[in-house]
């Protein structure tokens, strides 16, 4: 790579029950003192490890986790203690594959393999489907759209901001297929900084969430969808 540190090196792992993670991450630790890692970061840890992780004295500066309208797990048990140790969020999934957006405002509910070509589509479908259904998501649709022609944005910008303005929240990660036509949408993102959502958006948009199911019980904390047996 030519460099003489990583910026940020973000950390994953799959099972739990294998404790070398402790191991990694102590050496990881120790090359972040050494200077060869500025920023050390994990990636779809759930609140429990993470206190684990921090327990142990290695830094932890962000986590990369979902988090979006839809899936509000973060809410529960991480944002309380990132804000306790100075961790930062980075969120992922924030605008659901492209489901929350206008292309799918008044549309059919996609069903086949055709109109979930991808494995994000089939991802957030799913969890679309267990949050409360196609139905409910299109009345949340309804209540985003409301909020952004009031704010004369997009779905994806009231979206982004409301995750935005979430504490701990450092930062969104938004997918983006370059090359593809219609899938580069870099300025219209950029607006999201824009726009200022009040108190009647928010409490807008939470009427309809509060009658959604609990993820939390349903699937589980942060990254517990990827170790679903």
């Amino acid at each position: 790579m030519q460099v003489s540190h990583l910026d940020c090196l973000q950390f994953h792992w799959w099972d739990y029950s294998d404790k070398r993670y402790l191991d990694a991450l102590g050496h990881l630790s120790d090359l972040q003192t050494e200077g060869k890692i500025n920023e050390l970061s994990l990636t779809n840890f759930d609140t429990e490890h993470v206190v684990e992780i921090t327990n142990k004295g290695i830094q932890i500066s962000s986590i990369q986790l979902q988090y979006s309208v839809v899936d509000r797990r973060p809410m529960v048990k991480m944002t309380e203690v990132c804000e306790a140790l100075g961790i930062k969020l980075l969120t992922y999934g924030t605008l659901g594959g492209g489901f929350i957006s206008e292309k799918y405002l008044g549309a059919k509910e996609p069903k086949n393999e055709d109109e979930l070509y991808t494995s994000s589509l089939k991802m957030y479908k799913k969890a679309i489907d267990t949050w409360g259904g196609w139905d409910l998501f299109q009345e949340l649709l309804q209540v985003l759209s409301s909020v952004a022609k009031s704010h004369n944005c997009t779905i994806a910008n009231v979206a982004t901001k409301y995750i935005l303005d979430m504490p701990a929240v450092a930062g969104i990660i938004i997918g983006c297929r370059m090359g593809i036509p219609g899938a580069e949408h870099i300025q219209e993102n950029v607006k999201s900084f824009d726009v200022h959502l009040t108190t009647e958006d928010t409490e807008m948009i939470e009427s309809v969430l509060k009658k959604s199911s609990d993820l939390m019980q349903l699937i589980g904390d942060c990254g517990d969808e990827y170790r679903l047996k």
